[in-house]
């Protein structure tokens, strides 16, 4: 029968919220070796420390970023998104598109007068009238969103 691991509340929110760190293994400051204060899972804690390092203490960009797992460029990074927007700033952002770019304002606008007239519409259905409108392929759970997403911003503006 398989054990089942303990579940870490800190690592789980940390994976939540993005800020869980890809290489913590790469964090060798003794800090984070000796105090469990000081997570080497947490990329916030790690950059914030980094930079406290060179600012408050005077170490050498390269050795503090070298002692955190980061490159100089990655410091130099930290550093702007930090004097840009605080602590907020170290946390790293989301990759990829930010909205559904595939959903112009034209297939929307498809989209809600096909529903006008038939609200009986599933997903499915409309990935096809897409596809043989315009020519895009959709996946179901984007239009769904799309969808939802419009209709939220209709409620709030009317």
């Amino acid at each position: 029968m398989p054990k089942h691991r303990p579940t870490d509340p800190k690592l789980a929110a940390l994976r939540q919220y993005g800020t869980l760190n890809p290489r913590p293994e790469e964090v060798t400051d003794e800090l984070f070796k000796a105090s469990e204060f000081f997570d080497a899972r947490d990329v916030v804690q790690v950059k914030y420390e980094m930079l406290r390092r060179v600012e408050k203490e005077g170490r050498p960009i390269t050795e503090a970023a070298s002692a955190f797992g980061f490159s100089r460029p990655s410091f130099y990074q930290a550093q702007l998104a930090f004097e840009q927007n605080g602590i907020a700033g170290l946390v790293p952002h989301k990759r990829g598109p930010k909205q559904a770019h595939k959903l112009t304002s034209k297939i929307i606008d498809f989209l809600q007068q096909l529903r006008r007239e038939d609200p009986s519409l599933g997903s499915a259905e409309l990935v096809e009238r897409i596809k043989k409108r315009f020519g895009v392929i959709v996946h179901p759970r984007t239009i769904e969103r799309g969808l939802a997403r419009h209709q939220k911003k209709r409620q709030k503006s009317g």
